[in-house]
């Protein structure tokens, strides 16, 4: 398992310098890569799927747990890194932008995966979103993210960081914070907090039609968040059109949940 030491040394080695623009923080800490891989609770059997190598920690704890693990990585100067660390390891590398990765192919064979990572907090959001809405092969997640990205994520109608982004993951999952994580752990030591997020995929989602209206109808809304809904979907939803939706307008758009808003842009269609 490789230590704080080691990595530094083996970053040494290759001349190596965390990205920035690829928003790279190594987690350095055996203890914290173990206790992520036991928290996934995957092991025999599971197919793992890792986004963001860095300098190989996690993997190699996710490879302790006798788990099958794929790993992509971006940033082609951490290969032979990479190499090195895993040589002799059962681990498929794969060298891709996971936001452009053909997942029907990488995800082959029988069975379901899990993700677990520690994500790039600049593509976090939008990579968990676009999981989730595309690649239904992955029915369970456990990552590392800013904590306040994981408190958005796993907010409920109501709170406060409730928005778009968590109405989205409450259509097709159900998300909860597990676990804090010490800046610490890491290098270079980030300015944010972080959280592990648990993400498990519904057997079925929320709402099955009108998907996009609800999304669209829903983005304009929380575009003017501070208003009540009769003014910032002024021209979209008329007075009886919220009536019929059972919806009130003077509500703010973080009090609705999936199914409300599935409710008012059919009524809003009419």
């Amino acid at each position: 398992m490789l230590t704080r030491t080691s990595l530094r040394d083996l970053a040494d080695r290759h001349g190596l310098t965390p990205s920035r623009a690829l928003g790279q923080n190594f987690v350095v800490d055996p203890n914290t890569v173990r206790r992520i891989a036991r928290i996934a609770d995957v092991g025999p059997g599971d197919h793992v799927l890792e986004i963001g190598t860095g300098l190989g920690a996690l993997t190699l704890a996710l490879v302790e747990t006798g788990a099958s693990v794929t790993t992509v990585e971006t940033d082609r100067q951490l290969i032979p890194a990479l190499d090195e660390v895993l040589a002799g390891v059962d681990v498929r590398l794969v060298v891709a932008d996971a936001r452009n990765v053909d997942w029907d192919e990488l995800l082959t064979g029988p069975g379901r995966w899990v993700l677990v990572a520690n994500l790039p907090y600049n593509v976090a959001t939008p990579l968990l979103l676009d999981l989730l809405d595309e690649v239904p092969a992955i029915v369970r997640m456990l990552v590392m993210v800013q904590l306040e990205v994981a408190e958005r994520l796993a907010a409920e109608p109501g709170d406060r960081a409730f928005g778009l982004p968590s109405l989205k993951v409450r259509q097709w999952a159900e998300a909860e914070i597990v676990g804090r994580v010490s800046a610490e752990v890491f290098s270079p030591r980030p300015r944010v907090e972080s959280a592990l997020l648990a993400i498990g995929r519904r057997e079925h989602p929320r709402v099955d039609d009108n998907v996009d209206e609800s999304f669209d109808l829903a983005r304009a809304a929380f575009g003017q968040r501070r208003k009540m809904l009769r003014r910032s979907l002024a021209g979209s939803v008329s007075a009886d059109a919220f009536a019929r939706a059972g919806v009130d307008p003077t509500a703010r758009p973080e009090q609705l949940d999936v199914a409300d808003w599935s409710r008012l842009a059919r009524a809003a269609a009419g």
